[in-house]
């Protein structure tokens, strides 16, 4: 790979041709390469290799690949540190793309969201996918042209001044971060699961072959690094979907296959619902949440009541020579009592919405094949559930689509092709890359969900599956199972499942080797890696490139920059992955959080930038800020780790009913409207730049003019 990596930086000498026929080759062989890996590692398997080697060898291997292709790549040359030369073949850059794209949220949590949420899920395909469209329609061909190396430089150049960079850099930073925080929390887990460490440990660890890639090569290292684990991602992706498919109907093609499957899920869904021991287990956890609500009509006598209780069961146990164990966790469970009248609060609090969300049919969850909640024929209150159900899909669609528009580490990306031409078509091979997946996850999720409801619900407890203990292990809060009847066999109501997990024990779930499992923890671990390099890389370069060459020392030399670039890039790696240890809020919440903050800041001054050329500096940065100001309010005083963190206490207030997700629907009108009220009573921008945007988006025009 290094001849690749070398021929690269002498491009100038060769053709375009030549150069991706190199690509062409050198990724062929990796691909053979890997899958000869995979299949050597079953051979080993079968030939009783440890399953704990087999994971520590993926995680070895695929990082140690990752490190030495950003080794081989490293430079201190600014145009290939920030956009890789501008010379990635439209098809690559697609590829890289699509990796960069293909965060943990994607790998992991779409196809979860999708099991947990049925129809629901559908809105981020649909946002997500969306959002391409109007990438390629009205951003990445004309940010090409314009020809910076990030969007504050855009930002600065278009609206003429370091103001509007300045506040693009600040929402770059949070975006980006908020995203990044998401991407390190997915590394610890998937590490986690691969070597068996501590959560925390295997934060860290990961975090490792994430700098390894950005570190030394910036965007020319994680464009090659990225193609290398879009390949390992999308091949993980799709080999058990695949076999699932074979195994439920003996078709090869989940995609056309699954909606027979759905059928089958709608039908078994309706047994579970009339199932007499699911009905037992909903009634005892209603009778549960009634309990933890009459502890907080009298939360002393309540406190009171169960210390005794406590105090009872550790002195029975005493009387009787109890077993040792038993004794332990009764003294445990003793010592854990509230210890103050706001501790009981919150914990009867707690114990009453969790009962709640768990007494009801099928586990909480909605039909599968369900479109919204609710019933548009029913009473008004089946109507109003309808509608706000309705009203925040459509609200989460459009969020997520022009969210994705605006992500700055995606748009960058379009900055390192050679041509506004091959923009273009960089954003067309996006779109496949990231089809291929995004028309998987939908199969995936009702795959799991049948092979869950036929194979596992039903099952007795002394029969389970082993990879339930074993996900147990890794992380209760994922998946944990409790006999709440009593009855010694599993119902769908006794399961408590994160959508985090579904990809990732997929092929456990489908009975197949453990080095397919090792495979998939790989293809997320690049998933991730992927995504938090670009967003690293974001960061970075806001802070060394906007922010200290173009506003603090403009006469810096190169490496000085590059240096500053890497030095804050480790930085801020060690600060996000601090945040992840925390395990600050679901995946899913911190990305869609990240994208409600991008389209709020960015949409709107990206596109009246490019199509308005009124719209001047002092109304991009009114914009901007009043945008993002709105969006994170709302999330601030209506999401519950939110309101946590800065202290909210006032009752949750949502507007219309809109989920805190989607806070960017208020956001980004508001930021248009500032955008071009403030626009038209101020000072319009100098004629250079009015002739400037007319050259961009009218080129022929421009020239016949002149």
């Amino acid at each position: 790979m290094a001849g690749m990596f070398e021929h690269g930086a002498k491009t100038d000498s060769v053709s375009t041709a030549a150069f991706k026929s190199q690509l062409n080759k050198v990724y062929g062989w990796y691909a053979g390469g890997f899958l000869a890996f995979v299949l050597m590692l079953a051979v080993l398997e079968q030939m009783g290799l440890p399953k704990n080697w087999i994971g520590f060898i993926f995680l070895l291997a695929t990082v140690g690949l990752y490190a030495g292709i950003g080794i081989m790549s490293r430079t201190t040359d600014a145009a290939e540190y920030y956009v890789a030369g501008r010379r990635v073949p439209a098809i690559y850059n697609g590829m890289a793309t699509g990796a960069d794209w293909m965060s943990a949220a994607s790998f992991i949590g779409m196809a979860g969201t999708l099991y947990l949420t049925g129809y629901g899920g559908l809105a981020f395909i649909l946002g997500w996918t969306g959002g391409y469209c109007l990438v390629a329609l009205l951003l990445a061909p004309y940010l090409r042209k314009f020809g910076q190396f990030t969007i504050p430089d855009f930002l600065g150049a278009r609206f003429e001044g370091n103001l509007p960079r300045f506040i693009g850099i600040l929402a770059a930073i949070l975006c980006s971060f908020t995203y990044v925080v998401a991407q390190i929390y997915g590394v610890g887990l998937i590490t986690t699961r691969l070597s068996g460490l501590a959560f925390e440990i295997g934060i860290f660890v990961g975090l490792g072959g994430i700098l390894v890639c950005s570190f030394l090569g910036g965007m020319r290292a994680v464009t090659w690094t990225q193609v290398a684990q879009y390949i390992i991602l999308i091949v993980a992706y799709l080999t058990p979907v695949v076999w699932l498919a074979v195994k439920q109907t003996g078709v090869p093609i989940p995609q056309a296959v699954y909606g027979y499957q759905l059928a089958k899920v709608t039908e078994r869904e309706n047994q579970i619902k009339a199932d007499p021991k699911e009905i037992e287990v909903i009634n005892i956890f209603k009778a549960r949440a009634a309990e933890a609500d009459a502890k907080l009509k009298d939360v002393p006598a309540a406190m009171a009541a169960d210390q005794a209780a406590a105090q009872k069961k550790v002195d029975d146990l005493k009387a009787a020579n109890g077993p040792a164990a038993e004794i332990q966790a009764a003294e445990k469970a003793l010592a854990g009592l509230p210890k103050t009248a706001e501790d009981a609060k919150k914990a009867y609090s707690g114990a009453k919405s969790a009962n709640e969300a768990r007494a009801k049919p099928l586990a909480g969850m909605p039909a599968h094949a369900v479109i919204f909640a609710g019933d548009p024929n029913g009473d008004d209150k089946a109507k109003a559930a309808f509608d706000t159900s309705r009203r925040n899909f459509l609200a989460l669609v459009f969020c997520l689509m022009v969210g994705t528009a605006a992500l700055p580490h995606i748009l960058m990306r379009y900055y390192t092709t050679p041509s506004v031409k091959e923009a273009r078509e960089s954003v067309s091979w996006s779109l496949f890359f990231i089809f291929l997946l995004y028309f998987t996850a939908p199969a995936l999720a009702v795959l799991v969900k049948y092979e869950m409801f036929t194979m596992v619900v039903g099952t007795s407890f002394a029969n389970l599956p082993e990879w339930v203990s074993a996900w147990n292990r890794v992380d209760p809060s994922l998946l944990s199972v409790t006999d709440i009847n009593k009855d010694g066999i599993l119902q769908l109501g006794e399961i408590k499942i994160g959508g985090d997990i579904i990809v990732l024990a997929t092929p456990a779930i489908g009975g197949l080797p453990y080095v397919v499992s090792g495979m998939v923890a790989a293809g997320g671990l690049a998933a991730a890696l992927s995504t938090a390099d670009g967003l690293l890389l974001t960061i970075a370069n806001a802070l060394s490139h906007d922010l200290y060459y173009k506003m603090i020392d403009p006469n810096a030399p190169t490496s000085r920059r590059v240096s500053i670039s890497k030095a804050l890039l480790v930085v801020v790696a060690l600060a996000a992955a601090g945040v992840a240890s925390q395990k600050p809020a679901d995946i899913l919440f911190l990305v869609s959080a990240a994208f409600s903050f991008a389209a709020a800041a960015f949409f709107p001054a990206l596109v009246c930038g490019i199509f308005w050329k009124r719209a001047n500096k002092w109304g991009a940065s009114l914009g901007m800020i009043a945008g993002l100001g709105t969006t994170f309010y709302y999330m601030a005083t209506t999401q519950t780790w939110m309101r946590g963190i800065f202290g909210v206490t006032s009752p949750v207030e949502l507007w219309w009913g809109i989920q805190p997700i989607s806070a960017g629907l208020f956001g980004v009108p508001i930021g248009f409207a500032v955008i071009i009220i403030v626009s038209l009573f101020t000072p319009a921008p100098s004629r250079e730049t009015q002739e400037l945007v007319e050259h961009v988006r009218y080129p022929d025009l421009k020239l016949a003019k002149a």
